[in-house]
């Protein structure tokens, strides 16, 4: 078994337990307003599987605002993947190590059950590489199979700062206000046949597409 290096051990160390922490307060010192959850707590309350999509340059809120839900996360095993598993270690998440860049089937297995059993999953459908903004399949094949429904998830911040990343990464300023947005679900059909597939993932696609457009407006001043 290789032995990881000492850099990378340090660095996840610094990355699990201080970072932890710092990200903690880093969100605490926020103003936080949360809009459009109705539709997503009622489809929990009746027990619906959801599947959370959540674009890869919008995953900054994520571990400290999905926390201690039980809610299962898809992360990358690449070294990025890491340190985002890394992070959420500890605040209540089930991690499934995957993505498409890497082999899935043990990670489907994981995913399916959860799902099956009335819990939520966490999916990039953009990530872990891109392209920025393009739905993979992943989500509506999910959905298909299991009955889930899919519900889009996005912030934005009054005072934010967009990083020249391939996926536009979004961060933002402390002591700043921020809107963290649910979506309306998107259903898809049971059991769809495979020349539906692309079909309903460009449905979803759009719908994620306009649905950001609208968060993205949040706290821009009318002329």
């Amino acid at each position: 078994m290789r032995t990881m290096p000492f850099k990378k051990q340090a660095v996840l160390w610094l990355i699990k337990y201080p970072g932890k922490i710092l990200i903690g307060l880093w969100m605490k010192l926020c103003r936080w307003r949360i809009e459009g959850d109705e539709s997503y707590r009622a489809l929990r309350k009746a027990g619906r599987p959801v599947v959370l999509l959540i674009w890869h340059g919008k995953i900054f809120v994520v571990p400290y605002f999905f926390r201690k839900r039980s809610i299962a996360a898809l992360v990358s095993p690449s070294g990025d993947g890491e340190l985002v598993a890394r992070l959420m270690d500890g605040w209540g998440y089930r991690l499934i190590r995957g993505s498409g860049s890497h082999p899935m089937k043990t990670a489907w297995v994981e995913m399916v059950k959860v799902l099956q059993t009335g819990g939520e999953v966490i999916i990039v459908p953009d990530g872990p590489k891109g392209p920025d903004r393009r739905f993979k399949l992943g989500a509506v094949k999910l959905a298909t199979e299991t009955g889930a429904a899919l519900v889009p998830f996005s912030f934005t911040a009054k005072r934010r700062k967009i990083l020249r990343s391939w996926d536009r990464f979004e961060m933002f300023f402390p002591f700043t206000e921020i809107a963290a947005v649910y979506g309306e679900p998107v259903e898809i059909p049971p059991n769809l046949a495979p020349e539906r597939w692309e079909e309903e993932r460009l449905r979803a696609e759009n719908i994620m597409l306009e649905f950001e457009a609208g968060v993205e407006k949040r706290f821009v001043r009318p002329e």
